[in-house]
């Protein structure tokens, strides 16, 4: 291989610099810099024609092609005509297509703001078109439902086992420490005032009810949004992105009643048994902190939460468990089979699932609270 890659020829004559390229311009190999071409501009400053001789090139690749780009830009500045002297094959298109797409002009972009109006009306139509879904979601679990009681659907056993296991006994430990502490913030927040009276025993009635009737099931169901919410939502999420979804469709398999009705039971059972131990972690709560502190006699206090505590009480708390065991399963498995197919989409998914649910949850307390007012439940 010579050591020169580039040999110059000046004819004065007609003004003409013939360049030769020599040996192999490939990347692994040293490219000589387009400043020892444009250098001879400066030794011949009347050169008119340049001709790129490629007779002895016994290997080119990319390299060549942006050299002879930049030479030619330099050529076409200084108006003088370019030749080709034996092109190797497809060379020459190469570089009249870099040539000619180099030279398009991307016009600037133009920052688009949109009126007040126009983002309350997307707004609007997001939040129809985001309704339809639900609303398609739900009528394709009712039906799988229904194949469900029929006998019909399908889905794995063992799989439902272990769903049980992650929404259930896998939970306790969080619970156990959130309604723990609930409930002894409900004690200290009515002892302030009670103590104005000298009716602390009266802490009892406040936890017991308060535990029973709405906030062992609300602080359990948003742990569970975040936890198993969220987790359902990532896996879907993640399905769908690696087509797994579109698999099972493919082999006939119903992703809702495969994926999601063991989700939606699974919840549905565990939410009011964690709602339950969620309730006396938070009557244990205000129990050791009245009688420790505050110095009730422990015999008076259970007395007082057993003849506060009813059973309506807990039949609300446990209709409000099962409504937000639904609401979590379907939050969770409608954002993570509706993602995008992307991993910033699992995540969005993976967000939205557990935003929906925790403001579901706030609705749906606010509903029944109603409803059982009404009813005077």
């Amino acid at each position: 291989m010579p050591l020169e890659k580039l040999t110059f020829n000046y004819s004065q004559g007609d003004n003409t610099l013939s360049v030769k390229f020599n040996g192999a311009w490939q990347i692994f190999t040293k490219i000589p810099p387009v400043s020892e071409a444009t250098s001879q501009f400066s030794v011949h400053p009347d050169i008119k024609i340049i001709i790129l001789d490629t007779t002895e090139l016994s290997a080119w690749d990319s390299s060549l092609v942006v050299f002879l780009y930049k030479l030619i830009k330099e050529c076409q500045g200084r108006n003088i005509e370019v030749r080709y002297n034996n092109p190797p094959e497809g060379m020459e298109k190469i570089i009249a297509l870099t040539l000619t797409r180099t030279d398009i002009k991307i016009p600037p972009k133009t920052a688009v703001t949109d009126t007040f109006l126009e983002k309350v009306g997307e707004g609007f139509i997001g939040m129809g078109q985001g309704l339809f879904i639900l609303l398609d979601f739900l009528g394709e679990i009712v039906q799988a439902f229904g194949r469900l009681i029929m006998g019909k659907a399908y889905f794995r056993k063992d799989e439902f086992m272990l769903l049980l296991q992650r929404c259930g006994v896998n939970a306790l430990g969080l619970v156990s420490l959130i309604s723990l502490l609930v409930g002894v913030i409900l004690a200290f927040v009515g002892a302030m005032q009670l103590k104005l009276f000298g009716a602390q025993i009266y802490i009892a009635d406040i936890v017991g009810i308060a535990m029973v009737r709405v906030m062992g099931a609300v602080m359990t169901g948003i742990l569970m949004s975040g936890r198993t919410g969220a987790s359902f939502a990532a896996e879907l999420g993640i399905m769908q992105t690696n087509e797994e979804i579109d698999a099972l469709k493919t082999l006939g398999v119903d992703p809702v009643e495969f994926l999601v009705i063991p989700r939606i039971l699974a919840l549905v059972i565990m939410m009011p048994l964690l709602t339950l131990y969620a309730n006396l972690m938070g009557m244990l709560g205000g129990f050791v902190i009245s009688v420790s502190m505050l110095n009730l006699n422990p015999v008076e206090y259970i007395n007082h939460t057993q003849a506060a505590v009813k059973m309506s009480n807990l039949w609300v708390g446990l209709a409000h468990s099962i409504v937000f065991g639904i609401i979590i399963a379907i939050s969770g498995c409608l954002r993570g089979i509706r993602c995008e197919r992307s991993a910033s989409g699992v995540g969005e998914a993976t967000t939205s699932a557990v935003v929906t649910a925790i403001t579901a949850i706030v609705i749906a307390t606010a509903v029944i609270t109603f409803i059982c007012q009404v009813l005077g439940v």
